[in-house]
């Protein structure tokens, strides 16, 4: 398809309507020509002319359309790995997207485990048994684990969450049989041995000093202390300092046999894999872990459910030159309906950091799509903020961080308020366009690197209990409306609980009432 340039297509329309005229008007004794048509046709050669004429130096030929223009992306749908995926007989589930000309392979195991299944009393074994891994099994010790990836110059890494624990590496297509080999061995036979236990306690005590030290790390555990008071989801994935100190071989040993079953794991391997393969490695490799009778974590999570509690939690400092706040009401589970709507309106929202676009209007941050961070920009609010959307598998969390100078602690969280419970009244068709195409280019763009598509095909196992195809996603997508998402946000902001969790000098930050009231707005 070749683009004609605007100056040609007006001179081909004036070019149209002489050849109307004289075709339509012919000569004497044929059909009178038109009046209507006449007028029209002059109408339109008279405005072709005059735009054609000053085409050349026209505004709109130099800058692009602020309207967003629904996008197409069926043609790269079409270029989509295709996922396949395998359940063995003890239920573990294997799942591959093959990469055409690719020479490097992602692998790794996702499980359906995390800091959410833990009790009090063990909170943090999780997290410590990622420590663990690396430090030897029953046939390599941790130097010949380290020798061994680096000799195949590939990457082994790991890490924990909430309700999801993940080994992976990246390695050459010849090493991907290998270093599955490695993250099956390390799952299955850790060492644990008590002296390498008692070395971690301490590593593991200086990392928790370490994120200490970072406000905007501590403030999401110190909101989901509050939201989530009394249940496992309430609990930090690091686990109390005493629990680190009071850890031991046979608690780690239980959370294993507890919690490292067939059913929970996930075997994702993206790029240069052949899936028949990666499948009859799987049964090799994990033929022998135990089916754990059936039990998946929806036993765990019915037995703690995540129960959300409106509260506040303030930790006041008034030596601190900052101030952290975050403000959210109860989110949605991974599987609810209006999941979608949601991540839209998390995009609606948007969010702005002075040190990426930095505080002066020509760097074009006040110019952007979103309200909130324009009002924010506008007025130097904050050095930061952004909204954020949690889910789990039975509740999340929506709302929105941000960081300021105490003294803008009022103006700043009515804008945000403000905008936030907006979303129940007004959403603009122009905004909900743009964040259509932001998420559908966020999923085009993940499937182009073999990590995150390794990351997105076990998660999606694990949340959905299978893959949703991008096809699939993007028509969820368009079938959201402004009414859509209005009706989403009168479900889970208008009149709601909120948490709100801050750090600094909260003095001038509005107390818990003042935001409660601000979720919807009054309107006579």
């Amino acid at each position: 398809c070749v683009e004609v340039p605007l100056t040609l297509q007006l001179k081909s329309m004036a070019a149209v309507v002489a050849l109307a005229r004289r075709t339509l008007g012919g000569g004497s004794g044929s059909s009178p020509f038109p009046s209507f048509l006449g007028g029209l046709l002059a109408r339109a050669s008279s405005s072709s002319a005059e735009v054609a004429s000053s085409a050349g130096n026209s505004v709109f030929l130099k800058y692009g359309n602020p309207s967003p223009v629904p996008h197409s992306f069926l043609p790269a749908l079409g270029y989509v790995p295709e996922v396949k995926v395998t359940t063995l007989e003890n239920g573990l589930r294997v799942a591959t997207s093959a990469t055409a000309n690719a020479e490097t392979a992602a692998v790794g195991v996702w499980i359906d485990a995390g800091s959410r299944f833990e009790e009090a009393q063990d909170n943090g074994s999780a997290h410590f048994l990622e420590h663990m891994a690396f430090k030897g099994t029953a046939k390599r010790t941790a130097r010949s684990l380290e020798m061994e990836i680096e000799n195949m110059g590939g990457h082994l890494n790991a890490y924990t969450s909430r309700e999801q624990t993940t080994y992976w590496a990246r390695v050459l297509k010849k090493d991907t049989a290998a270093a599955l080999d490695v993250i099956a061995d390390i799952l299955q036979n850790p060492k644990l041995d008590e002296a390498a236990i008692e070395r971690e306690k301490s590593v593991i005590l200086r990392e928790m000093e370490e994120v200490e030290k970072m406000p905007e790390e501590v403030l999401f555990d110190h909101l989901h202390a509050t939201a989530f008071q009394n249940t496992s989801l309430g609990r930090t994935i690091l686990g109390p300092a005493s629990n680190v100190q009071g850890m031991t071989q046979a608690m780690l040993s239980n959370y294993i046999k507890t919690h490292y079953t067939a059913p929970r794991f996930v075997v994702s391997a993206t790029g240069a894999v052949d899936h028949e393969e990666i499948v009859k490695l799987s049964e090799n490799l994990f033929g022998n872990l135990p089916t754990g009778g059936g039990v998946t974590s929806q036993k765990f999570v019915d037995e703690s459910p995540g129960n959300f509690t409106g509260s506040e939690v303030r930790f006041r400092d008034p030596d601190e030159k900052k101030l952290h706040f975050a403000v959210a009401v109860q989110g949605l589970p991974w599987t609810d309906a209006d999941s979608i709507p949601l991540m839209l309106m998390q995009i609606i929202l948007g969010g702005w950091s002075s040190s990426t676009y930095g505080p002066d209007v020509a760097s074009g941050d006040i110019h952007g799509s979103s309200r909130l961070a324009a009002r924010v920009a506008e007025n130097g609010l904050a050095d930061s903020i952004s909204a954020f959307n949690t889910h789990y598998a039975d509740t999340g969390l929506f709302g929105m961080t941000a960081v300021c100078d105490p003294a803008n602690a009022q103006d700043l969280a009515w804008t945000m308020m403000y905008e936030f419970a907006g979303l129940s009244y007004e959403v603009e068709p122009s905004d909900l366009e743009r964040a259509k195409t932001a998420l559908k280019a966020g999923q085009l763009m993940g499937v182009d690197s073999i990590c995150p598509l390794a990351e997105d095909i076990g998660r999606q196992l694990i949340t959905y209990g299978r893959y949703m195809p991008k096809a699939e996603l993007f028509a969820r997508i368009d079938a959201v409306t402004t009414e859509t998402i209005k009706e989403v946000a009168s479900r889970v902001i208008y009149d709601q609980d909120v948490a709100i969790a801050a750090i600094g000098d909260t003095t001038l930050l509005p107390d818990y009432n003042w935001f409660r009231r601000r979720t919807y707005w009054l309107r006579y």
